[in-house]
Parts: C-alpha cells; structure tokens; sequence
C-alpha cells in the first residue's frame, strides 16, 4: 500500500476539497441497490463546510436517473471521463464519431460479442435475446434503474460514448481488441469489458474539473472499488480504498477505509477531517 499522505494543517484543511466518488460498491452497495444513510448524510455534511462533491463513474450520464435521486452533489464526471458537467455546466462532451460507431457495432457482431452501446442521452441493446450470460441481466437493470433505452443497437440514429461488452467461449475477444484499437479495454473480470475511446478515463475527468476551479491536485480526494478507478487511483494523492474491493487498486491507495454496508464513506471521512 502507498505511503498515506500526511494530514494537512487546521489551515489548510479549511481550504476547498474536492471529493470524487465511484458509484457502484463505493456509494451504491451492490447488495441492497440503495446509497446508505451515513454516506448521504457525510456529502451533505462535507458540501455544507464548502467541499465540492462530485460523481465520478463508468456510468453515463442518462444511468445516473436513481444516483441523483439519492444524493445531492456539485457535477457528474460520466462515462469515464467522456462527459463532464458542474454545476449544471457541461465542461467536455465526446462522442464516438457516428461512421465509427457502426463500424464498432459490425465488428462486435462479426466477434460474436454482445453488451450495451451507452449514449449520454440512451443505452442501446440488441432486439432479440442475448446468448451471452449477464446481458439480459444487464438490460433490465439498466431499464429498472430509469435509464431511457429508445432505440434498438440495430437502429442507426444515435451516437453513443462507450460501451460495454459480455463474451463467451465461442466470442472472438482477441480479434475483436485487434479491431478497437482507439479504445482502452478495461477487463471487469468474468468476461465483460468496459470499453473507452481511447485518451478519456476517470483520471482525465479529475483533471478536467480541478483546473476549473483552481483547485490542487492535493486537496482532491478519489474514492473507489473497482478496475475502472484505476486511473484516478494512479492520478490522485488522496486515494480512499472501500473494504470490499479489487486488488489492482492496493499499491496506490492512501487510505483503507470499511464496506458500503458498514458505513464506509462516513467512517472515512470523519477520519480525514473531511467532515
């Protein structure tokens, strides 16, 4: 584990931090779908002594209907890192360039993958039963969760951001990877990979936003999970680790904090002095 960084100052902690959070097994637990009281109530408590707030996920934007609902925050860094907004300003938007677009959906099929084509505005899955396991599961959360899926992945109206795909033993992973290669695949294990247009990710959200507000790299905070925070793992300082969590992320977090369900975010904070 990486050295913590020493606490600051009574002076400096007074200074404007800004707090990045990971949604699902981070704020969100995994086990009861619900973001828990003491986390809620840590982020108002942190944005009431003038901390900004921010939602840093793989999610984009139009899956983030239920999140928003349950907690107050200052900006949404989406998709990993492929559309940021604060405060109600969108700060960056990419899309991947339609032609692009069709030509990624040709080659998943051709590869015999299948998944999730998320938009800012939809996630967009095939008409027909998935073959492959997870998918199906995928598409009535992403449904159950309020996320608009208007079109069909078979329709040719709509651009998406990223996506998300499920293999089997008779998927052709390697030559499909062969064929992105202006996107970075991140293995979420099992199979599924998250796939992201090549120079966007957490990190580059992070980064986005601290030079929007002026704000140190010192006086941010990550807080994480899984494979797809790594690079604001790798990028940040500050790194808080849930107890429940994959081991890529051990080497470079600063602090170690309890599970979703055991109160994590608040027992982390307090620890910190961030509230």
């Amino acid at each position: 584990m990486r050295k913590q960084v020493p606490l600051y100052s009574e002076m400096m902690n007074k200074r404007t931090k800004a707090l990045f959070y990971d949604i699902d097994g981070t704020l969100l637990s995994e086990k009861t779908g619900r973001v828990p009281d003491s986390a809620r109530q840590a982020l108002q408590e942190a944005r009431s002594r003038g901390h900004l707030v921010f939602i840093n996920t793989g999610r984009v934007y139009c899956h983030l209907v239920s999140i928003r609902s349950q907690v107050e925050a200052d900006g949404f860094l989406c998709g990993c890192g492929t559309h940021v907004v604060a405060q109600g300003q969108v700060l960056y938007s990419h899309h991947i360039p339609h032609e692009r677009g069709l030509k990624i959906k040709r080659d998943i099929d051709e590869c015999g993958l299948d998944g999730a084509l998320e938009g800012t505005e939809g996630c967009y899955f095939h008409r027909t039963v998935s073959a492959i396991p997870g998918i199906e599961e995928l598409k009535a959360s992403v449904r159950g969760a309020g996320c608009p899926c208007p079109y069909d992945w078979e329709d040719d109206c709509y651009d998406f951001d990223k996506f998300y795909l499920g293999s089997d033993e008779n998927s052709r992973c390697m030559e499909l990877f062969g064929r992105l290669k202006d996107m970075d695949i991140i293995d979420r294990g099992r199979g599924y990979y998250e796939c992201v247009p090549r120079g966007h990710s957490k990190a580059t959200a992070i980064d986005l936003v601290l030079k929007h507000y002026g704000i140190s790299l010192d006086d941010a905070y990550v807080f994480g999970d899984s494979s797809n925070d790594l690079s604001m793992f790798r990028y940040a300082r500050n790194c808080v680790l849930m107890g429940a969590h994959s081991p890529v992320l051990e080497p470079y977090a600063t602090f170690v904090t309890k599970t979703v369900e055991e109160d994590g975010i608040a027992w982390a904070m307090k620890e910190l002095g961030l509230i």
